[in-house]
């Protein structure tokens, strides 16, 4: 390989080529995919470009569900680096490619691995749930695994004696821990596009669209929790606004998953809930570092590449195996 390329990787966190500006990226993309046995998985958070030309398009359970049951040879997750990590540890056999390595999550960066390790031994008899934004390592020192889609239902399958731990999102677990009335120790993680929405902001956006329904994510503070008409995972927001007659929405997670709203209900609108900053809505940075043009130098170059050691994937894939066993058995 390319020891130029490679250096170029670690430094960018991407391939960074001429693309003549002639091309449709959209069909040579569709092309790549056919020659290379290919297929593309998106988040919801992802440009519209990206979500328009994605084999499937989802949230975290949804795009692990489809990493575990995809026949292409090659995985390409336009998401960030610990859901392609996910994508390897259920397919280690399949090649796993991310457009740019750098796409982080810093939800995942709140809870080193090494820190959480002596964390854990403090409670020897609790059992482990971490939710899915985290590290490949951090999955491998877990019991089970869970999404903002199952975190309740996997709780709640458990014996109500069974002492947990839930990390990294510390919001996320409160909301766990006020819905099945449990006592969860919880590290002190969070997201930082779900953690800078401005209740004040929110509050005056609310007086001005009386008719909106407000739907939060629940890794939200719990003081914008209490404001909401409807909380859920990221399909669960995209369900909800496609089954509720309201007409107009204020939405408080990544403004990408409007994209896909607007698309379902075109009649409808919808408002990106204000973060208490200069900005007009909510971007996750890590999700927005992918574009169309590094989506097709990923693919037409096979980098970069996404590895997971083996130990780590041995270990790792007993608790996401058993989120998703647990999910099937609950219609999820």
């Amino acid at each position: 390989m390319n020891i130029d390329i490679l250096e170029e990787i670690n430094k960018k966190g991407f391939v960074e080529e001429e693309i003549d500006p002639t091309l449709d990226l959209f069909v040579e993309i569709e092309k790549l995919k056919k020659e290379k046995n290919a297929i593309i998985l998106a988040h919801y958070y992802q440009e519209p470009d990206i979500q328009d030309i994605a084999d499937y398009i989802g949230d975290s359970l949804g795009l692990s569900q489809e990493a575990a049951k995809t026949d292409a040879d090659v995985i390409v997750f336009a998401g960030v680096h610990f859901m392609a990590e996910t994508a390897k540890i259920l397919s280690p056999s399949k090649k796993v490619l991310l457009p740019d390595v750098k796409a982080g999550c810093s939800l995942a960066d709140s809870c080193p691995p090494h820190l959480f390790k002596k964390f854990k031994e403090k409670y020897p008899d609790h059992l482990v749930i971490t939710y899915v934004n985290c590290t490949a390592e951090l999955k491998a020192m877990s019991d089970i695994v869970c999404t903002s889609t199952n975190a309740v239902q996997i709780v709640e399958s458990l014996p109500k004696d069974q002492k947990i731990i839930f990390g990294p999102d510390r919001n996320l677990g409160a909301y766990v821990a006020k819905k099945t009335g449990r006592d969860l120790v919880l590290w002190n993680g969070a997201c930082m596009v779900h953690e800078i929405f401005s209740q004040e902001k929110i509050t005056k956006l609310k007086e001005r669209h009386p008719q909106a329904k407000f739907i939060a994510h629940p890794e939200c503070e719990e003081v914008v929790l209490k404001m909401a008409d409807y909380i859920g995972s990221t399909t669960g927001l995209l369900k909800y606004t496609i089954t509720n007659p309201a007409t107009e929405f204020i939405v408080a997670t990544e403004s990408g998953i409007i994209h896909q709203m607007e698309k379902a209900n075109p009649t409808k609108t919808f408002i990106p809930a204000p973060p208490n900053n200069s900005c007009a809505c909510n971007d996750c940075p890590y999700m927005k570092r992918n574009t169309l043009e590094k989506l097709y130098l990923c693919l037409k170059n096979g980098l970069p590449e996404v590895t997971v050691p083996e130990h780590i994937i041995d270990l790792a894939r007993k608790p996401i195996q058993r989120m998703l066993d647990i999910s099937a058995e609950l219609g999820l």
